[in-house]
């Protein structure tokens, strides 16, 4: 939960580097909330009249917009690679494959032109 809420808290950075833990614990912690609020907004409109479909669902992902696109830059840019990078995602299905071995790969051991390497930094979840 510490790498979701360091993603969100530096919601609108661009630049630096986002180590690999960073970015899945993000994902996946996006991932669960958005399925708990596709539930919760399917229930409510369903029982509710009168209540906007897709409301509830609709902040949540204006919510998680920037976040996670920044996120995802600065995880391309721990592999050594521009933020524009992202824009391979709209080729169908090669662009995700692209971006998913892109995101699974080991950082850059040293710093490059977008910051030291955030392993060498530490880690926000330990107690130090």
């Amino acid at each position: 939960m510490v790498w979701y809420l360091t993603a969100m808290k530096s919601y609108a950075s661009f630049s630096g580097r986002a180590r690999r833990r960073e970015y899945w614990f993000f994902q996946l912690f996006y991932g669960v909330f958005l399925i708990l609020v596709m539930a919760v907004d399917s229930v409510l409109s369903a029982t509710v009249e009168g209540f906007p479909m897709m409301s509830i669902l609709g902040a949540f992902l204006l919510l998680h917009f920037l976040p996670s696109l920044g996120v995802s830059v600065r995880r391309l840019h721990d592999v050594g690679r521009s933020g524009w990078m992202l824009l391979i995602g709209l080729v169908p299905v090669l662009g995700a494959v692209v971006l998913l071995v892109l995101t699974v790969g080991d950082s850059v051991p040293s710093s490059n032109q977008y910051g030291p390497n955030p392993k060498e930094i530490g880690d926000p979840a330990s107690p130090n």
